[in-house]
């Protein structure tokens, strides 16, 4: 028995299925693409595996710069000046460095910015100023790390008296 219509609807019921498939698959992947671009845009940096010093983070794709830097260490005495170039916002790396340095106990002080970048942390025992350099589409770290200078106490002596200008 032959329905009249019947191939009809068949062939509007496979198109249905394919245009529904079409569009559900579609979705998925536009939607992974949006949530990528968002991680891009959302200035979320992690931390590369290995620098030269476990307790510094440095954003991952960062290159580092051994011409340009050195350290040293003995005794407990940390000092180094170590620069590292990547592609990556200065304001991403600044986000990156407000959130990456606490993990490491070193306490945010302040950032001054005027092109360049300078943030300043400190801890117990040491002080790191990390300067962000852009130059075109390229971002140079600067990580400046040494030991805080110790504030010796006073012996008493009373401040030197100076001129009396009221006369």
């Amino acid at each position: 028995m032959i329905i009249p219509g019947g191939r009809m609807k068949t062939k509007i019921l496979v198109i249905a299925l394919i245009c529904f498939g079409v569009m559900t698959f579609s979705g998925c992947a536009l939607l992974s693409r949006k949530e990528g671009s968002q991680t891009k845009t959302s200035g979320l940096l992690e931390p590369a595996v290995s620098s030269k010093f476990n307790d510094l983070p440095v954003p991952a794709g960062f290159k580092f710069l051994p011409r340009d830097s050195y350290s040293f260490e003995s005794s407990g005495v940390r000092v180094a000046v170590l620069k590292y170039q990547g592609k990556v916002d200065s304001d991403e790396v600044v986000n990156f460095y407000k959130e990456q340095m606490p993990i490491y106990n070193w306490n945010f002080l302040n950032v001054i910015e005027y092109g360049q970048r300078l943030m300043n942390f400190d801890r117990q025992d040491e002080t790191c100023i990390i300067s962000l350099l852009p130059k075109g589409s390229v971002t140079i770290i600067t990580i400046s790390l040494g030991p805080k200078s110790q504030i010796l106490p006073r012996k008493g002596k009373e401040p030197i008296k100076g001129i009396d200008y009221t006369d």
